[in-house]
């Protein structure tokens, strides 16, 4: 099978010839600093150039990681798009929001709309139509950024918890224009030719919000925008959610997405036990990428392995992360035999 026909067979339910190993991109950072020095392109310069993001996250594939193309490589262009001053970081830092453009969620009417033909919307779609061009075998995943999270980019994040209490009427007209504008983008990524779409929402956990404002402020905006995207995601849906999972495993099933990702906090097998009718991805700890060797990075993907549908890094791998490392995962996914 191809990579591109294996994820998106696994994404729908259906037996492969073995797991994929990918790492999405967009909050699920795939770029290591390593992959800067072979290809010859370097961030920051590449979050501003489409043919400098394609050849970075094609390089990875090249040298033997994961499985598939992903852009961007960090979580602030929708922010920055609505009106977020953004620090674009250095080699070894990713971009960052540094000014919020609003400080009640009363406020939303002044923020902007993604304009998905200019800034760093523009260059994420064009580097997707570099990837489609470059090789069809190898599945190209569009990224948003979570609506709990992007929200908490727009406004300071503890005014942001507290006025989904106390002004929730307003918080839940905010949430809707977010969610539309990452409807926008997502589906500019989709028509660019991006096969799967992940969304990454590391701030809206169930550690964070509670089980309680999950439901009513992250399931209901997550949901619409899989369920208004999932027509132009051919391949499939993905989304990662960071934290412990054990209070919300409930509210997870009410998610729309094909597959669930999560961090190495949470236990593969009981979110297995938990969570049906999606493909379990993850959830390889990043720390021990970044910091460990070849045979404790072989044991921890065995295990994830073991129970996975899918192998991936559990967040954004560290940009010092060393490439040696990154390849044991892909060798492990690579030496299962046949899942049924």
């Amino acid at each position: 099978m191809t990579p591109k026909e294996r994820l998106f067979e696994v994404l729908r339910g259906n037996k492969v010839d073995r797991k994929p190993c990918i790492c999405p991109g967009g909050m699920m950072n795939m770029i290591v600093e390593d992959i800067m020095d072979i290809e010859g392109v370097f961030w920051p310069m590449a979050h501003t150039d489409a043919n400098m993001m394609a050849e970075l996250t094609m390089g990875m594939y090249k040298n033997n990681t994961f499985e598939n193309f992903g852009v961007p490589f960090c979580m602030t262009v929708e922010a920055e798009g609505m009106g977020a001053k953004v620090y674009m970081g250095t080699k070894t830092t990713e971009p960052r929001v540094t000014e919020y453009p609003i400080e009640s969620v009363t406020e939303w009417r002044k923020l902007t709309n993604i304009d998905v033909n200019a800034g760093r919307a523009k260059v994420v779609t064009d580097a997707i139509k570099i990837l489609k061009a470059k090789n069809s075998e190898v599945p190209i995943i569009a990224n948003l950024t979570g609506p709990v999270s992007l929200a908490s980019s727009l406004v300071e994040p503890m005014i942001y918890y507290k006025e989904l209490v106390k002004k929730p009427k307003e918080a839940h007209e905010f949430m809707e224009f977010v969610t539309d504008n990452l409807i926008a983008f997502g589906r500019a990524q989709l028509e660019a030719g991006a096969d799967v779409l992940t969304i990454s929402d590391p701030s809206g956990t169930g550690e964070i919000l509670g089980a309680k404002t999950f439901s009513k402020f992250a399931v209901p905006y997550l949901n619409k925008i899989i369920d208004s995207l999932k027509e132009y995601a051919k391949g499939g849906t993905i989304i990662h959610i960071c934290g412990r999972l054990k209070s919300i495993y409930a509210e997870l099933n009410d998610l729309h997405s094909d597959a669930v990702s999560f961090d190495s906090i949470t236990s593969a097998t009981q979110v297995a036990e938990n969570v049906k009718g999606k493909a379990i991805m993850g959830n390889v700890s990043t720390f021990a990428i970044e910091n460990g060797d070849r045979e404790s990075l072989t044991k921890i993907s065995k295990q994830c392995l073991e129970t996975v549908d899918i192998l991936s890094p559990a967040c954004g791998i560290g940009v010092r992360s060393k490439l040696e490392n990154i390849k044991v995962l892909t060798e492990c996914a690579k030496a299962e035999v046949a899942v049924d």
